[in-house]
């Protein structure tokens, strides 16, 4: 799995410039060699300066036991990733409390079940109501779940519960942020506070272009209004009185079927595979050229977001060397201003219906 800020920070050297004293700097560097590093030791490196330094610090015990268990739980969560970091994912929200014989479950373990057969895993909170029931839908070997630890209400569902994909935090944080870290979709389904959270995190990361770009669905039942509710104070209210844009629109769709959520999530990739930044420049990777008029519409239509220079269709630039597995494909690669990023989603609408070579 890339970078999920796509490589938003930026100009930092290959090898980290962090010094302590003299001595501890050689027993850091031989400590981490004699443990065996094959990747990136600086960062190895960088880390044991920093709790060296928090020795230091004269830090309270609370905030040297949530910086700890902080990064124990970021660390565990990524290693039961790692093996599966090839499959996308889409990340399903909704009620705890949504009774399993609800329309709104019956639609959520729909769209598990459908969302599966696209070659997507699901991840939701590990609990039951909405959660249950898409991972009753995709299945256990389809499924993760990232449990919270409450005096109420949440416990792992069955299907999840004892596999090795559950994995249970203790701070929102550090969930929220591997949910985001690791998904490339999500579906929300009517809920409560954390529900709109997660919503509302989300949009801002992608609104401020500190998280990629992903396909994000509002999903309810057909003639149910939740969605059109919370649309018409975002329009009427947040609009209006001029605290988002109407490019941020396109960041989301509202979606009364399963096949119309899953629809938009799969069209998402459907030429379009990835993105990153090189420096100034965006990079775009595609499954398959477009064609030299696809490319002249493209720096017609969205002229607004270059700053400088135009869209040029490439071959993968020397930055992106480690990232192996992107190599081969083509690029589109842009000089853009950092801003509107609803218009980077319009993009690769666009891309994604463009003609090919």
């Amino acid at each position: 799995m890339g970078d999920f800020t796509t490589g938003t920070i930026q100009k930092e050297p290959v090898r980290r410039q962090w010094t302590i004293e003299a001595p501890f700097d050689e027993r850091v560097r031989e400590l981490v060699e004699d443990w065996g590093t094959e990747k990136t030791p600086e960062l190895i490196e960088e880390m044991i300066v920093t709790a060296l330094k928090i020795a230091r610090d004269e830090m309270g015990v609370a905030d040297l036991k949530l910086i700890n268990r902080s990064l124990k739980e970021l660390r565990y969560a990524a290693k039961v990733f790692a093996s599966y970091d090839g499959v996308r994912k889409v990340a399903i929200f909704g009620s705890a409390r949504t009774a399993p014989d609800a329309p709104d479950s019956q639609m959520a373990e729909e769209f598990g079940r459908e969302i599966v057969k696209q070659k997507f895993m699901v991840i939701t909170g590990g609990g039951d109501g909405i959660m249950g029931a898409a991972q009753k839908g995709a299945g256990r070997e389809n499924s993760f779940g990232l449990n919270i630890r409450l005096p109420f209400e949440q416990k792992a569902n069955p299907i999840i519960e004892g596999d090795g994909k559950l994995i249970n935090f203790n701070y929102f944080f550090t969930r929220k942020l591997n949910f985001v870290k690791q998904t490339h979709a999500l579906a929300l389904f009517p809920g409560g506070f954390g529900t709109m959270d997660e919503g509302f995190e989300v949009l801002t990361l992608m609104q401020t272009g500190k998280a990629r770009i992903i396909p994000m669905v509002l999903l309810d039942v057909p003639n149910g209004r939740y969605w059109e509710t919370w649309m018409k104070f975002v329009r009427d209210d947040m609009f209006k009185l001029g605290y988002v844009s109407s490019e941020d629109f396109s960041l989301f769709k509202l979606c009364h079927s399963v096949a119309d959520a899953v629809n938009e999530i799969a069209k998402f990739y459907k030429n379009y595979h990835s993105v990153r930044w090189v420096g100034d420049q965006l990079v775009f990777r595609i499954c398959r050229k477009l064609s030299t008029k696809a490319i002249v519409d493209l720096n017609r239509k969205f002229a607004d977001l270059v700053r400088e220079g135009q869209i040029v269709q490439a071959k993968a630039l020397l930055a992106e060397m480690n990232e192996p597995e992107t190599w081969t494909l083509p690029r589109l690669i842009l000089t853009p201003h950092r801003r509107d990023f609803g218009r980077f989603r319009e993009l690769i609408d666009a891309i994604n219906i463009a003609p090919t070579a």
